[in-house]
């Protein structure tokens, strides 16, 4: 919806569904977006790619890139599945030319150049290696694509991101029979001629702020509230939680509530950040456990105390999940693909 308005008619917007749509689930996420009309999807590995195959709707009018690559001596599985494999090294984009000469011309691959990342991709220098045999390839292969990754498209004005472009661009241009791709969440809301052919955004698609600096354009996706096992009065000097790392400061009520780290709350929460009561900010007290957290209701008025049963927010209107990272000292994307297979969730 909101990303092709930004981008127009004429770019192509992916989605990134990887790691089980960012902990939201791929199996209910991947069928709402192919309702909205996505027709290209991202995964990160061959199982992904397999898997999401056989999730979508109307699986063989969509198209799957795997972006960690040609997994070695998977070139069958890929083709069986109808998966584009990102070719982020001379040596997988030489196994690729040979399986299409073993088997027909023209297979779909995308080729990724790294330009500031250094984590996968050909290095520039590679990829101006390849130059001079581009007929080589592109006479038995599509190279649908030519794609490269923002490193810091999340930070506004960083030097890297227009070096990013220049070097993309300026590789892009033996390319000719290729599309262009550079875009992530943040790349998309940055700058218009960011978007190329194709944009790929992931992190926007679940509710997170592409934009850290300003309001969040994109709606809240993920809510999660979680239950008190247990309302409980200490007194001054009493401990609460392993290794008695917290001492009440006087007379108060506690709840604990069922959410440990085997749930995907960090464990960095522990004394740290709060949970949410009918609006009130409900301290972490003690040590996050496995599973379960203690809270502070010294913020709730005594006649609206919770009760046993009672809901705390944990994500939603007072709290985002980009709100929980800072607080936890990390990102959105790791509170939402932490979150554990013990929740019941709700599509709604």
């Amino acid at each position: 919806g909101l990303c092709q308005k930004m981008v127009g008619p004429h770019v192509e917007v992916a989605a990134a569904v990887k790691a089980n749509a960012y902990g939201a689930g791929i199996d209910m996420v991947a069928p709402a977006l192919f309702d909205q009309g996505c027709r290209f999807f991202f995964v990160a590995s061959y199982e992904e790619g397999k898997q999401l195959r056989g999730i979508l709707p109307d699986s063989q009018i969509c198209r799957i890139a795997v972006l960690n690559g040609l997994e070695i001596d998977r070139e069958e599985d890929y083709d069986f599945h109808s998966l584009i494999p990102v070719l982020n090294t001379p040596k997988a984009l030489e196994r690729w030319l040979l399986y299409s000469k073993r088997t027909r011309p023209y297979l779909k691959c995308i080729l990724h150049v790294d330009t500031g990342m250094s984590r996968l991709g050909l290095s520039l220098e590679e990829a101006n290696n390849l130059i001079p045999d581009i007929k080589h390839y592109t006479k038995e292969l599509d190279i649908e694509y030519v794609m490269s990754h923002f490193a810091c498209a999340d930070e506004k004005d960083h030097p890297l991101n227009q070096k990013q472009k220049n070097d993309f661009e300026k590789i892009s241009e033996h390319f000719i029979f290729s599309k262009l791709s550079l875009a992530n969440s943040s790349g998309l809301f940055r700058d218009p001629s960011n978007h190329y052919d194709l944009v790929r955004p992931g992190m926007c698609l679940y509710g997170l702020n592409p934009l850290p600096e300003q309001d969040n354009p994109m709606e809240p996706v993920v809510k999660l509230d979680v239950p008190a096992l247990q309302i409980r009065k200490v007194y001054q000097g009493e401990s609460a939680g392993y290794g008695a790392s917290w001492g009440a400061p006087k007379d108060m009520v506690l709840a604990t509530v069922q959410l440990g780290y085997a749930d995907g709350f960090l464990r960095s929460l522990s004394n740290n950040g709060a949970l949410y009561w009918q609006g009130h900010k409900c301290p972490i007290v003690g040590r996050v456990s496995m599973d379960l957290t203690i809270i502070s209701l010294e913020n709730v008025p005594e006649k609206d105390l919770p009760v046993e049963g009672s809901l705390f927010e944990v994500i939603g209107p007072n709290q985002s999940a980009d709100d929980l990272a800072n607080q936890a000292g990390t990102i959105g994307y790791e509170i939402l693909t932490s979150l554990g297979n013990r929740y019941e969730r709700r599509y709604i």
